[in-house]
């Protein structure tokens, strides 16, 4: 969330803690948010939702260490499904093609691991690490928010041809192609050659 969140997300939690018969004081409501502001308002309005029908924990008024449990969950997933999108790219498209995914983030954890064309000339000895590191930086991106990302992950075909002066081939979009493009229009024009969230990561620590 972003600061012109806060007033919706407080209205979320106070109809939410209503339903358990308890009024959000100033101090509950900066806790809560200073918790809560790495989510999205729509991620929380189901986590709250998920808590209320559970049939334990809903019987309880919610604290934010659930919410946070629930959804540290959820990111965890995200980073799998994530991973899982960019091997399947990786083995059909291949590193000569330039790419676009439809999730941003996608474009920043490949940045991370190295690249487009190493990741995808990686051996098998390699790809658990890689996973690892990749599903890392996923969920630290997810947590914290992403500044900026690739427009676009090279290929070798681009890189060359770019060089030698050659027309360049469109970049092969992954996922929702409406949603690959708009990810590519607001990314950086250029690549960057290194994130560093090692430690952001390590940090936020949570489900490994």
């Amino acid at each position: 969330m972003h600061d012109a969140d806060k007033q919706d997300f407080v209205l979320l939690l106070t109809d939410v803690l209503a339903f358990y018969r308890q009024d959000v004081s100033r101090f509950a409501a900066s806790v809560w948010w200073e918790a809560c502001k790495g989510f999205d308002l729509s991620q929380l309005r189901k986590a709250f939702n998920a808590h209320a029908i559970d049939p334990e924990r809903g019987q309880f008024a919610p604290k934010p260490a659930d919410i946070v449990r629930a959804l540290q969950g959820t990111r965890t997933d995200q980073a799998r499904v994530a991973w899982g999108k960019t091997f399947d790219a990786m083995q059909r498209v291949g590193a000569y093609q330039t790419v676009g995914f439809d999730d941003p983030i996608i474009h920043a954890c490949v940045e991370d691991v190295g690249g487009w064309q190493k990741i995808c000339r990686s051996n098998m000895d390699e790809l658990s690490y890689l996973e690892h590191r990749f599903c890392e930086s996923y969920r630290a991106y997810a947590s914290r928010g992403l500044d900026q990302y690739p427009a676009k992950l090279l290929g070798e075909f681009e890189c060359i041809n770019r060089h030698e002066g050659k027309m360049v081939a469109p970049p092969v979009l992954i996922g929702n192609a409406d949603n690959a493009r708009r990810v590519m229009e607001l990314g950086a024009a250029a690549p960057k050659t290194q994130f560093t969230i090692a430690s952001q990561a390590l940090k936020i620590g949570g489900d490994k």
